[in-house]
């Protein structure tokens, strides 16, 4: 494997490895929002536990939605990289702002 490939390589993990620290993020936004909406709500007991469980597997399952898209949209920036044989800088750039769309 020559260099340009194991720096893309790298590059390409280093993406992915940020991703779950941008869903936990997510996550602990979505925990303060399903909070204060029960606060406003003044649920209390297992209303409130309910609520709660509810309100947070919504908050899972789009944060699924956004690593499976971001995976995807990853998948299709290194194919079109590809495809254009782009190497070195000139890669790094594409990737950078392909992913940042």
């Amino acid at each position: 494997m020559n260099i340009v490939a194991k720096l893309s390589a790298v590059a390409a993990l280093a993406i992915l490895a940020c991703m779950p620290v941008h869903a936990a993020n997510e996550q602990q936004n979505k925990m303060k929002e399903c909070n204060a909406d029960a606060k406003t709500k003044a649920l209390e007991g297992d209303a409130r536990k309910t609520f709660m469980k509810e309100c947070l597997s919504a908050a899972k399952e789009e944060v699924k939605k956004d690593l499976t898209a971001q995976q995807e949209k990853m998948k299709t920036c290194n194919a079109d990289a590809k495809t254009k044989a782009l190497k070195g800088a000139d890669r790094k750039k594409f990737m950078s702002e392909c992913l940042s769309k």
